[in-house]
């Protein structure tokens, strides 16, 4: 019989399909995702899925719902779209339809049937190649629940540009500000009893941070990078401040410390914002862009909210049946009863910390009303040392800390009080502090860095330009500078909570957010309200600041999901940072100190009496002062390791998830990202000269 018989013939070899060619960039590098094992990441800096065979590519994808399309074979390879930055504008019209009727409409061809959303097979229809609008690969899967940091714009209900009706805007925008209240007011309960100020300063002080955000928050939103993002004060700024409160020159000062040390402070961050200023409006932080990737930002970030843990749950323990109780609530909201809607909203993930505030504080109130915590012939305001009677002397510490009586702000404050500039006094200037609070502006600077390109990702057609980041930088400088001649204690920044909130809320529309800054001004403008705010017991204070502090350092972990999280060189970077920006300062701290020796300030800010007994002791007191400073702020060590170390080591920009910015000449092309960024009133002409600071 011979060969040719059809029934002997072997059957022909089936090659194997053609593997995906790697992009340019990772054949320079020689990356191969295929057998890393590490997570794919795409060259804006978000996450991508990882290369598929062939035959699966055109199975249907479970994450989108939808068929995956098969593009044409040219010479034996499968070509992979590399689109650049230009080419990725999208319209809002088609960026909402990306999550409801586009999907279904420009699915692929698939074994003979076209997958629509998860919904039955549809009859074949012909095959078109899509537009270059819907030809946009899913760089981030499309599964992820509530937290919203997936998915661009399909996820959003109001976008950037958009401008929804007033009753939308002013329920959105109460919505974001209520959920970002803990950033907003708790750093004035810390600092100013830590400057020895009364409750009444207290309330004064909330009032100044509530007018200042609100003012600030307009500007940047009109003449920043036009992000939907709250300024305020910043938790980057709370370690520096507490540094210069308890300088060895601020103990035993006679007379009102509050306003001697508020004036200190308002000189230091009037010189640190001016020079941020001049950061961002003279290009410098253009340059400065290219050593902040999401390594860099991530420990960075982090160890900001892991720098207070010496004052969280310690506080917390003095009245553990208020503290604890109220931690466990506002873990019970956000996590357990996140998913919980109630009229279309998550309340309880978007409003977790006021709810468990309102709960915790008439709890208290009852049982401080019911008598739990009154102890007879006993009086709070009588210090601790003074008291003869053991009975109180045990008591005490407890009537303290779980009244909720102890303070009368909100009875002794004005219905009216406007906030005014240099109203504790004209600020004092010394250079050894203005130098620590020039290295702290710094790091604020890279801490909204990250949040531009997390928001811009959620809400923007495209990641703004190294332009309009300087340009938001800039303006962030000149908004702290107001902070300190009014005298908020703390620089004002971008609040890294705010890209939470965005994604949580889907509210990504600017209007909301210029809408709430109005309402807060007018709040500021009621002295009550202050006043209300202060009385808050600082228990309470503290508790909520452990769950806003774990909350930041989650958020500046998150920046690593635009890298490889899984690299190992990534791992190494940022392990290594994270723990010697914990065992540095510890190290300063604790050297010099003898172990019998009686401090005169409270444990929990021990850590920030370094410059008294650090390592550095040269006959510069100047000099001992700045370093032994810098070196014990946990944020300052982490930037300083991981911008070294990510910025020297060998890694592609896939692995490192370099941050790529729309480029300027780019983005003058593109009607859509023109809208986004340009500044409004025609302010932009005047400028254009300026290409640093603008598209």
């Amino acid at each position: 019989m011979s060969s040719s018989d059809p029934k002997t013939r072997p059957k022909p070899v089936t090659r194997p399909p053609a593997p995906v060619p790697p992009s340019s960039w990772a054949k320079r590098t020689g990356f191969k995702p295929k057998f890393s094992g590490e997570t794919n990441a795409s060259d804006s800096g978000q996450i991508a899925l990882p290369p598929r065979s062939r035959e699966n590519e055109n199975q249907p994808d479970l994450e989108a719902g939808r068929a995956r399309p098969v593009p044409p074979v040219v010479n034996g390879e499968q070509p992979v779209s590399e689109k650049g930055p230009a080419e990725k504008d999208q319209s809002v019209k088609k960026r909402r339809e990306a999550d409801g009727t586009n999907k279904g409409s420009s699915a692929a061809a698939a074994n003979g049937h076209t997958v629509n959303n998860g919904a039955a097979p549809q009859p074949q229809q012909p095959t078109r190649r899509p537009s270059r609008n819907e030809d946009v690969v899913d760089v981030l899967p499309q599964n992820v629940d509530d937290e919203g940091f997936v998915g661009r714009h399909s996820h959003m209900k109001y976008e950037l540009r958009d401008t929804p009706g007033l009753v939308p805007i002013g329920l959105y925008g109460f919505q974001h500000y209520l959920s970002m209240l803990g950033s907003l007011i708790l750093i004035p309960l810390v600092i100013v009893p830590a400057m020895g100020g009364t409750y009444e300063d207290t309330a004064n002080v909330v009032s100044t941070v509530l007018f200042v955000s609100g003012v600030t928050t307009l500007l940047h939103s009109f003449f920043g990078s036009r992000l939907p993002l709250i300024q305020g004060s910043s938790f980057v700024f709370l370690a520096p401040a507490l540094a210069i409160i308890n300088s060895p020159e601020f103990r035993g000062l006679n007379g009102n410390n509050f306003k001697h040390i508020m004036k200190e402070l308002q000189g230091a961050i009037i010189i640190a914002s001016a020079f941020q200023a001049l950061l961002g409006y003279s290009g410098l932080m253009s340059l400065f862009l290219r050593l902040i990737n999401p390594v860099v930002v991530a420990p960075t970030v982090a160890a900001v909210g892991l720098s207070f843990y010496s004052y969280g749950f310690p506080q917390v323990g003095n009245c553990l049946e208020i503290g604890a109780v109220q931690i466990l609530l506002v873990i019970i909201f956000s996590l357990y009863l996140r998913k919980i809607s109630v009229l279309g909203h998550r309340i309880f993930l978007i409003y977790a910390v006021p709810l468990g505030l309102v709960i915790t504080w008439a709890a208290a109130f009852l049982l401080t009303e019911a008598g739990a915590y009154s102890y007879k012939g006993c009086d709070t305001n009588i210090p601790s040392s003074n008291i003869v009677s053991e009975h109180c002397r045990k008591h005490v510490s407890r009537m303290k800390h779980c009244r909720v009586d102890t303070s009368h702000a909100f009875k002794s404050s004005p219905w009216f009080r406007f906030p005014y500039p240099l109203q504790w006094g004209t600020p004092v200037f010394h250079w050894k502090m203005a130098i620590v609070m020039c290295v702290v502006s710094i790091i604020a600077s890279v801490d909204s860095v990250g949040s531009y390109h997390a928001s811009s990702l959620l809400v923007s057609s495209r990641p703004p330009t190294p332009g309009v980041v300087s340009r938001g930088i800039g303006l962030e400088g000149l908004s702290s500078i107001l902070a300190g001649l009014w005298g908020t204690g703390t620089g004002s920044t971008t609040l890294t909570e705010n890209v939470h909130t965005i994604a949580v809320t889907k509210m990504g529309s600017r209007r909301a957010v210029e809408l709430g800054a109005c309402v807060l001004i007018v709040l500021s403008l009621v002295g009550k309200v202050g006043g209300f705010i202060a009385s808050i017991p600082e228990v309470m204070v503290a508790a909520l600041l452990c769950f806003m502090w774990a909350m930041l350092a989650a958020l500046g972990l998150s920046n690593l999901r635009y890298s490889e999280a899984g690299s190992s060189r990534n791992i190494i970077i940022v392990g290594l940072s994270l723990f010697f920006s914990l065992s540095i300062p510890a190290y300063l701290q604790q050297y010099g100190i003898s172990p019998n020796s009686n401090l005169s300030v409270p444990s929990y800010f021990q850590p920030y009496i370094v410059t008294s007994h650090g390592p550095f002791r040269t006959k510069y007191e100047g000099v001992n002062y700045i370093m032994n400073t810098l070196l014990s702020l946990h944020m300052v060590i982490a930037f300083i390791v991981a911008v070294i170390l990510d910025n020297t080591v060998p890694g592609s920009r896939q692995e490192r998830g370099v941050y790529v910015w729309s480029e300027s000449e780019a983005a003058r092309r593109e009607p859509a990202v023109v809208k986004d960024y340009e500044l409004p009133f025609r302010v932009g002409r005047i400028f254009r000269w300026v290409k640093w600071v603008g598209l």
